[in-house]
């Protein structure tokens, strides 16, 4: 069955860093484009990215872009989410999911990132 356990999420202070990573199994990861998403207090989901297969092409939310970098580890079944320059509404639940198309079929657990004040 597929799945996907994110880690690495934690409490970051404003112009932090956290990296973030998402292991995964029972699938062809090769083969599979993989996104991340999240989910801060009081809103709903928002994407924030998507990584081609092959990690030949990344693609972020506007409110992200510049600032957290997508990767993938095809040789190791993991994908990766580093954020850097972390701000206050970065604070959400992290999702990795896989991909089909141009949307997400499976989804992880989530891991917490949360800014402090």
């Amino acid at each position: 069955q597929v799945q996907l356990v994110e880690s690495g999420g934690g409490l970051a202070q404003p112009g932090g860093s956290l990296r973030l990573s998402c292991a995964a199994s029972g699938f062809t990861f090769s083969s599979s484009a993989m996104s991340w998403a999240r989910q801060a207090p009081g809103k709903g989901l928002e994407w924030v990215s998507s990584i081609y297969s092959d990690g030949s092409d990344t693609y972020y939310a506007g409110s992200v872009k510049g600032r957290f970098t997508i990767s993938r580890d095809n040789a190791k079944n993991t994908l990766a989410l580093q954020m850097n320059s972390l701000q206050p509404e970065d604070t959400a639940l992290y999702y990795c999911a896989k991909r089909r198309g141009t949307a997400e079929d499976y989804w992880g657990q989530g891991t917490q990132v949360t800014l402090s004040s």
